[in-house]
């Protein structure tokens, strides 16, 4: 079923229009888009050595891992993208690929052409389209984190039980040489009993922690800003913070990545409630992934936050997130502790004078400790130098996906664990806006002792669009 629509985006008496503005802003770029009523299906897909990729978000990171999608053996036959000007590259990479700017157009139009699809869009649109995927029995590979809500990974991880296709998300592997060491040496012993983790990032790299802008700019030919906008609040479009503002400031402070100075669109998404989920959620799945695997964890029974001013539209510049994590599979009770904005754990003592690295995982147990797979004492490490490596080391993201959808064993981050791990950073976010301690329980996806941070566990889609329904 197709998602519904109050009147913007998307509405079927609304395309046409849209239609006409699209042409006119593909013909300015060189581009052409396709019309849905002049295609014709194409037969059903072939399960060929070479599945047909489809793909929604092209312009930003997209551009680049559609790419390694190619290089690991997929045909891109299809591209979408909101903004036809920030997709030009991509329009232009592959010629050849039929080009949509609605994700729904794609999906419909190429459902006998396509066997993958691979969403690099923002957070706060990421469930709406691997949903409609999945329900039309595509393989699907999601940029991290899987979802923007907690209620919208347990539909995600629904949606995938019942597709039965394969399923990646694109966090750090935890099959690579590095990961699995980590786990074959917690797992022997090689710092006791495992007690604390540590992990930290040097994000954000994007402006956090200023108010809302209040004016507006004419939204830019090309672009969708309604279909940008989603299931989230509808705000005016503002292209860029003006010169000198604080967010620019800070920013730069950062060694931020151009276009720092955009408000929302392109790359600067991240930093809003509404539609992005800040450093932990860009950066805790990546960190997170060999830690959940190597300590077995699932869900955290308490969470907790610490942050620099909290503003009700936009991510704080700095935080500490801890989470309690109960005994599991033989694994006692550990804590969690997660570091953004510059902040780090205490060195260890075992590095001297050396400096940690600006973004790590640390393993403290009740005999010593582990940055990364490396034992930080040097006797120690002699000692466990040869536990055997039991574990098979995997060709990374996009191989792993592309041999899972040619029938083979699953991605290392499929769905079904990346909706447990994205649920994760998205509860240390909630303690990040609540500023307290919570309880949760996951069985029932309820705070215990927080009803307005339950009202957080699934805020409701706006502008008409359903989950439900797509």
């Amino acid at each position: 079923m197709r998602a519904t629509q109050d009147n913007p985006p998307g509405n079927r008496s609304d395309w046409s229009r849209r239609r006409f503005l699209q042409a006119a802003a593909a013909g300015a770029a060189g581009l052409q888009i396709v019309n849905p009523r002049t295609l014709g299906r194409a037969g059903a897909a072939s399960p060929n050595e070479r599945p047909r990729l489809g793909a929604a978000g092209v312009g930003g990171v997209g551009f680049g891992q559609v790419q390694a999608c190619e290089k690991a053996g997929f045909e891109v036959v299809a591209l979408c993208d909101v903004d036809l000007n920030y997709a030009a590259k991509a329009f232009n990479r592959w010629p050849q690929a039929r080009r949509y700017q609605d994700f729904r157009e794609m999906l419909e139009n190429e459902n006998d052409r396509i066997d993958a699809v691979y969403i690099g869009v923002p957070d706060h649109n990421h469930a709406l389209i691997t949903v409609a995927a999945l329900r039309r029995g595509k393989h699907v590979c999601c940029v991290k984190p899987l979802t923007r809500s907690i209620h919208e990974a347990r539909c995600v991880v629904q949606a995938a039980r019942a597709a039965g296709t394969a399923t990646q998300m694109t966090a750090a592997p935890n099959t690579s040489e590095e990961a699995c060491r980590a786990c074959e040496l917690i797992w022997a012993g090689a710092i006791g009993e495992p007690r604390e983790v540590h992990v930290w990032s040097n994000r954000p790299l994007w402006p956090q922690g200023m108010l809302p802008p209040q004016d507006s700019d004419p939204t830019p030919a090309g672009l969708d800003w309604k279909l940008w906008l989603g299931p989230s609040p509808a705000r005016p479009f503002k292209k860029e913070w003006p010169p000198g503002h604080y967010a620019l400031k800070q920013v730069k402070a950062t060694g931020g990545n151009p276009p720092y100075h955009a408000v929302y669109h392109p790359w600067n998404f991240r930093g809003w409630w509404d539609y992005g989920t800040g450093a932990l959620g860009d950066m805790g799945c990546h960190h997170l992934n060999t830690p959940f695997r190597a300590l077995k964890l699932r869900a955290p029974r308490w969470i907790e936050a610490s942050a620099t001013a909290v503003f009700e539209e936009t991510f704080p510049l700095a935080s500490i997130v801890t989470m309690d994590f109960p005994a599991r599979e033989g694994m006692p009770p550990i804590r969690v502790t997660w570091y953004d904005g510059g902040l780090k754990p205490p060195r260890p003592k075992e590095l001297g004078d050396r400096p940690l690295p600006d973004e790590g995982a640390m393993y403290v147990g009740s005999e010593g400790a582990m940055l990364f797979s490396k034992i930080l004492d040097d006797r120690r490490a002699q000692r466990f130098a040869k536990v055997p490596r039991t574990l098979p080391r995997r060709p990374g993201t996009w191989k792993e996906w592309f041999e899972a959808c040619r029938g083979g064993e699953k991605a290392g981050c499929h769905f079904e664990w990346a909706g447990p791990l994205t649920e994760t950073v998205l509860l240390g976010n909630i303690a990040i806006r609540r500023g307290r301690r919570l309880e949760w329980n996951a069985e029932k996806a309820t705070f215990v002792n927080d009803e307005e941070a339950n009202r957080l566990v699934n805020p409701p889609y706006q502008n008409g669009w359903s989950l439900e329904k797509i």
